[in-house]
């Protein structure tokens, strides 16, 4: 419990967005834990100007951005200075669909989105339904991997379920449909792709390999957080299936709009990965500013 609140403090207070106001920060993260546990209640929070996110107590993705504006600043400015009106954006491993808000009601992009649980799912459906983007959004709820099957997946582990390889893996645990990207995005074109599927990502790619060669696609955000070992799969397996591909791992600076091409992949959370650098550069310097906790960016 200890060491929790004291990772939270330490991700909020050294979070890139809370820079100018830390204490406005904590403040919020104090209010939330009030307001949370005294009326458990679901709560419509403002997010991104005249975006809102239904949300409750133990969503711990996106009580991050009530703390900080946006809990995975770098990557949500990235999709924000990146995708234009219209475009097309998938969300796979949507949750209760921080991004796909961000996609659609703030940007106006279309997206097409994936969320497993059920449970989750139907989070992921309110937060469209209140920010009256449903004709923006095409829901699925289904896994996202290389053929289309019937899987188990962990039910209570919120922003952290995942696929599971026996139903004696995970105490709670229910089947659910798995689609390809391949399938769904036959004759579509994609602008970017977002997947944070807890260590299937190799599965997801696998299945998406027609959808990764479309000129279209300018980048995939991936989460490599180790997660993927649990399926026999390295990091590093991900990382050469993208860039030979074309794709480079880079890191991204919201407040100068500017890239920095890496080695290698970020080991401890999102990796951007994007191709036809100077399409991506023009997109990301002539992108209109949006307004995060009350800055301009």
């Amino acid at each position: 419990m200890i060491k929790d609140l004291f990772n939270t403090l330490k991700f909020i207070i050294n979070h890139p967005a809370t820079q100018r106001d830390k204490w406005g920060a904590v403040r919020r993260y104090v209010s939330w834990q009030v307001q949370s546990r005294t009326f458990r209640h679901p709560v419509v929070y403002p997010f991104v100007e005249n975006s809102h996110l239904i949300i409750e107590s133990g969503m711990t993705g996106a009580t991050g951005n009530i703390y900080t504006g946006l809990h995975e600043f770098e990557d949500m400015m990235f999709l924000l200075h990146l995708l234009r009106a219209g475009d097309l954006f998938a969300d796979v491993g949507a949750n209760i669909g921080s991004y796909t808000v961000l996609a659609s009601s703030v940007v106006g992009a279309k997206s097409i989105s994936f969320e497993p649980v059920p449970s989750t799912y139907l989070h992921l459906k309110n937060n469209v339904s209140i920010n009256n983007i449903e004709s923006s959004v095409e829901l699925y709820n289904a896994g996202v991997g290389q053929e289309k099957a019937r899987l188990n997946f962990t039910s209570s582990l919120d922003t952290m379920n995942h696929v599971v390889n026996t139903p004696s893996d995970a105490s709670e645990t229910i089947q659910v449909d798995i689609v390809t990207l391949d399938s769904i995005l036959e004759n579509r074109n994609p602008v970017l792709i977002k997947i944070d599927t807890e260590g299937f990502e190799m599965a997801v790619l696998q299945g998406a390999m027609s959808t990764i060669a479309k000129p279209s696609l300018l980048a995939i955000i991936i989460e490599l957080n180790g997660s993927c070992q649990r399926y026999g799969i390295s990091e590093k397996d991900i990382h050469e299936l993208v860039t030979m591909r074309g794709f480079s791992p880079a890191t991204y600076d919201p407040f100068t709009r500017k890239y920095s091409i890496n080695e290698s992949f970020n080991l401890h959370g999102n990796t951007i990965y994007l191709r036809n650098d100077m399409e991506v550069e023009k997109r990301l310097m002539t992108s209109r500013k949006y307004n995060v906790l009350n800055r301009s960016l």
